[in-house]
């Protein structure tokens, strides 16, 4: 009779079936490839396509309006490119560049900066006995500015996490810092917006100018 035949292949079929899907049940489940976003990059990859045009592959930016990186403390570093992707600290340039980056590339980047040599610079006009020194070494007392020296060292180390290395940086970009807490419109940092809305303009390029000449 066929009855019984067609009925054994059946089950035959039905057991094959289950074994093959216990089978599948145990192999791990595939990982989904990564998006071009997620795709892990190395520091080097990152320097060179996002910040090397303007800070120099190895942090040392010789254009003035740009801040030298090399030697900046990683935990700064890393908070001002979040506080750029967050909108906390606003720049048109930098806010768009920042929100590419993933956690990972952000701790690279700090990372490689932070490990590059400063080159430093040369005070034009404020060295030793000038008002730059004395605002730095002294701040101005009758206004109530602190001495910078208080927070970022004697020689512009800074303490990390805290306070950012001051040391060589380009006069040009501290006297735009500065003046941007000034009017506000930098505003990640408190303290810093009530000590700049203290200072004259002429204060300001003295400082700065003192600053890059620290070593």
């Amino acid at each position: 009779m066929k009855f019984p035949a067609i009925a054994l292949m059946l089950a035959g079929l039905l057991s094959m079936n289950a074994a093959t899907a216990a089978e599948a049940a145990k192999a791990p489940a595939a990982k989904p490839e990564p998006t071009k976003s997620e795709a892990p990059k190395d520091a080097a990859t990152l320097v060179n396509t996002v910040c090397a045009a303007c800070h120099n592959a190895d942090g040392n930016s010789v254009i003035t309006a740009n801040p030298r990186l090399a030697g900046q403390h990683a935990a700064y570093l890393a908070k001002q490119l979040r506080d750029f992707q967050s909108g906390k600290r606003a720049s048109p340039v930098m806010a768009p560049l920042a929100a590419t980056l993933t956690p990972q590339d952000i701790t690279q980047l700090a990372a490689y900066f932070a490990a590059q040599k400063p080159k430093g610079g040369t005070a034009k006009e404020n060295g030793p006995g000038s008002l730059g020194e004395r605002i730095y070494r002294g701040g101005l007392a009758a206004k109530g500015v602190p001495a910078c020296a208080a927070c970022h060292g004697p020689n512009g180390a800074g303490i990390p996490i805290q306070f950012p290395r001051l040391s060589g940086q380009h006069a040009e970009y501290t006297v735009n810092q500065l003046k941007a807490f000034r009017s506000g419109e930098r505003a990640n940092a408190p303290m810093m917006k009530v000590i700049a809305s203290k200072m004259t303009d002429e204060e300001i390029v003295a400082v700065s100018d003192y600053i890059q000449g620290l070593h």
